[in-house]
């Protein structure tokens, strides 16, 4: 599988130091990413001119989706605790798994509005919402 119109490459990535995932998750990630930051844009972006602040900001989103991800996967069988000598299993509450998404969301739109805050791209605004 083939992703084109990246905004931020794996030889870039690698470039900003990122290590910890391969090419495909990269792959993965980065377009979680992108499609974040395209809802927050409005599609402003396109792939041919990214400002480095896009580039920026998926590195920093894909690194905060990777932890994501990690707890997700994690906290996916809902298991918060086991024990073997008595065999007693402690499961996390939906309101747990709840509080976990929203701050990650919350996380998401925080790294987005640190790096394109203010950014002007095609003399507008990245991030304007129209009023």
């Amino acid at each position: 599988m083939t992703f084109e119109g990246q905004y931020l490459t794996y030889a870039e990535y690698q470039e900003l130091g990122g290590s910890a995932i391969g090419e495909m998750p990269f792959n993965l990630l980065e377009f979680e990413a992108r499609r974040q930051i395209n809802i927050r844009t409005f599609n402003r972006l396109d792939s041919e001119d990214i400002p480095q602040e896009v580039k920026l900001c998926v590195y920093a989103l894909i690194n905060g989706l990777s932890d994501f991800a990690t707890a997700s996967s994690n906290a996916s069988g809902n298991i918060a605790s086991e024990s073997t000598d008595g065999y007693s299993i402690s499961y996390i509450s939906a309101d747990k798994v709840s509080d976990i998404v929203k701050s990650k969301q919350s996380e998401i739109d925080d790294i987005i509005r640190t790096y394109l805050l203010g950014i002007i791209y095609h003399n507008e605004h990245l991030m304007y919402c129209g009023v």
